[in-house]
C-alpha cells in the first residue's frame, strides 16, 4: 500500500495528522536549501531500522540538536558535541548515525566547493538509476544504504514515486517542478 493511501486509515488521529502534514507539505517536494537538503539526509539516515513515524516525532529535537541542520556548524562538531548528541534522548542515539552526520557535513562542504552547492552536486549527477545513485552515495557518504538513498532522493523530488498519480498532492508536487519530472519530459 502506498504512503498516500495508508494515511487515511491511520489511528489515532494524532498519528494520522503527523503523517498527513509530512505527506501533504514535504514528501516529494524539491528542496533548494542545502541545510534543509542535508537535514532530510540526516533524518533518512536516522530512520534506518526504525519507523518513519519515530523520526517524524523527533524531527524538532533533531533540528535543535543539530543546529537547525547547519552544515558548517555540524562539520565543526567536536568530540564534546558527539557526546552531547549521544546523550540526547530527543534524537536517535546511535554512534554510527551521529558520526555519519558529522562526516557527511564535512563531505558536503567539499562538494559545495567543487559544485557550488549540495543541490548542484545532485543535479550534476542526475539522472541516474537507483542502483547508480546507491553506488554514488555509498562512495561519497557514510551510512547510506539503498533504502536511505531511495527515500532521500524520492522525498526530495529527484526520483519519481513519492505520491501515487491519483493523490491530490501529486499535482502540487508537479507544480514545483521536481527534477525527475523535468528530466522525464526531455
Amino acid at each position: 500500500m502506498s504512503y498516500c493511501l495508508a494515511i487515511d486509515g491511520m489511528q489515532p488521529e494524532s498519528r494520522k495528522e503527523l503523517h498527513k502534514n509530512y505527506h501533504d507539505n514535504y514528501y516529494g517536494f524539491p528542496i533548494h536549501d542545502d541545510n534543509e537538503l542535508f537535514g532530510r539526509l540526516i533524518l533518512e539516515i536516522n530512520q534506518a531500522g526504525l519507523s518513519w513515524e519515530t523520526v517524524l516525532k523527533k524531527e524538532e529535537s533533531f533540528r535543535k540538536a543539530y543546529d537547525d541542520f547547519n552544515i558548517q556548524k555540524i562539520a565543526a562538531y567536536t568530540e564534546e558535541d558527539r557526546e552531547r548528541l549521544l546523550s540526547d534522548s530527543g534524537i536517535i542515539r546511535n554512534k554510527l548515525k551521529v558520526n555519519a552526520a558529522i562526516e557527511n557535513a564535512k563531505t558536503i562542504i567539499e562538494l559545495q566547493k567543487d559544485f557550488g552547492s549540495f543541490e548542484k552536486w545532485i543535479e550534476h549527477h542526475h539522472p541516474k538509476t537507483l542502483p547508480e545513485w546507491m553506488k554514488l552515495f555509498k562512495k561519497t557518504f557514510k551510512f547510506t544504504g539503498g533504502e536511505i538513498v531511495n527515500e532521500f532522493l524520492m522525498s526530495t523530488g529527484y526520483l519519481k514515486g513519492a505520491h501515487h498519480e491519483t493523490c491530490p498532492i501529486h499535482a502540487k508536487v508537479l507544480e514545483e517542478k521536481p527534477l525527475w519530472k523535468v528530466v522525464e519530459k526531455d
